[in-house]
C-alpha cells in the first residue's frame, strides 16, 4: 500500500504567518493554482492512486476537492483525525503578536492548544486505521502542516524535521509493520528545481 501525504494550498493566514489550527481559513487563489499544478504532476507520474481522503476542514477538503476531480478520483468521506493541531488562544496570531502577548516561549505554555503526543496519537491512529481498511488501495491524503510534521516524528523519529511545505507531497510504503518514506516533502512541482529526499 502506498499513502501520498499532502499538505493542503496556500491560504491568506499562511501568507501572513498567522496560526489556523481548527480555524477554517479558505484557500486563497495561490493555494488554487498551487493544488491545480500538484495535480497535473501526478498525471505524469507512475503511481497509480485509488482515491483521497481529507482532513474536515475547508481548506484541505477544497485542496483535495482540485486534485481528485483532476486525477478523475474517488474523493472518500473527510477525517477528523487528519485535522490540525488545535491551537486554543493562539489561534489567529501572527508570531510578533504570539511573542508579544506571552514571550518567546510561548509554545511552552497553556494556552489551550493539542499537544504534541496527543497529535502524534491520532495521527498513528489514522494510519493504523487507513492500513487495515485499505490494504489493496493506494490512496492520496490531504492534511496540514503541524499534523504532518507531527506524523512523521512519530514515525521517524527525529530523522525529518524540516518545515512541511503548501502542497508538498510526500509517499510512504507500508512494508510488513512499518512505512517505508519514498518521497519527502517534496514542491518539485510548484519550483523549477527540488531536492526531495526521494529514495527512488
Amino acid at each position: 500500500m502506498l499513502i501520498g501525504l499532502i499538505r493542503h494550498g496556500l491560504t491568506d493566514w499562511n501568507a501572513v504567518g498567522k496560526i489556523q489550527g481548527h480555524s477554517d481559513i479558505p484557500l486563497n487563489e495561490e493555494g488554487r493554482r498551487q493544488a491545480r499544478l500538484l495535480a497535473e504532476r501526478l498525471k505524469e507520474e507512475p503511481y497509480q492512486w485509488d482515491g483521497l481522503i481529507t482532513s474536515s476542514l475547508s481548506r484541505a477538503k477544497e485542496t483535495g476537492e482540485i486534485i481528485a476531480s483532476a486525477l478523475q478520483l474517488p474523493l472518500l468521506e473527510s477525517d477528523d483525525r487528519l485535522r490540525e493541531r488545535a491551537y486554543g488562544q493562539v489561534e489567529g496570531m501572527t508570531q510578533a503578536e504570539r511573542e508579544k502577548k506571552w514571550g518567546i516561549d510561548w509554545h511552552l505554555l497553556d494556552l489551550g492548544q493539542e499537544s504534541d503526543e496527543a497529535l502524534q496519537q491520532r495521527g498513528l491512529a489514522f494510519m493504523e486505521a487507513i492500513w487495515s481498511e485499505n490494504r489493496e488501495k493506494n490512496l492520496l491524503v490531504v492534511s496540514h502542516g503541524g499534523f504532518l510534521a507531527n506524523l512523521y516524528k512519530a514515525l521517524y523519529q527525529d530523522k525529518y524535521t524540516e518545515r512541511i511545505g503548501n502542497l508538498s507531497l510526500s509517499i510512504l510504503q507500508r512494508e510488513d509493520a512499518d512505512w517505508t518514506p519514498l518521497l519527502y516533502n517534496c514542491t518539485k512541482h510548484l519550483q523549477e528545481k527540488c531536492d526531495c529526499n526521494s529514495k527512488r
